[in-house]
């Protein structure tokens, strides 16, 4: 899958220019959220081939925005990575009950983020 667009969604404006930084050199079209409405709003307009998410965020938080991604059929085919500080095992495992294809700890090395894109 030839990955062209990325859509990144964090409400924490430091930890979004982070994940930016550490995409650009994709040279893909990098698309930004700041809430999980905006994410799924985005999702459906901007297309993305895949969608960065962190979990942890007001109003509707991670979860709840992978699992409407998930469940509607213009957006449950688009990838998504959750990027959060919640690292445990069990965290891992819900992510992916919500339909998230990875997780990714804060605090990442760049490479990592290429590297989670790459296995796409």
């Amino acid at each position: 899958m030839a990955i062209q667009t990325i859509l990144i969604c964090d409400d924490s404006p430091t930890d979004l220019a982070n994940l930016k930084n550490a995409l650009e050199g994709t040279n893909c079209n990098l698309v930004t959220a700041s809430s999980g409405e905006e994410v799924v709003k985005k999702a459906k307009s901007e297309k993305p081939d895949v969608i960065f998410l962190d979990i942890v965020m007001p109003g509707m938080d991670g979860y709840a925005a992978c699992r409407t991604l998930r469940d509607d059929p213009e957006t449950k085919h688009i990838p998504v990575i959750f990027v959060s500080s919640k690292q445990q095992k069990a965290d891992r495992v819900w992510a992916q009950m919500q339909g998230a294809k990875d997780l990714i700890a804060k605090p990442y090395e760049s490479k990592e983020v290429i590297d989670k894109l790459g296995a796409l």
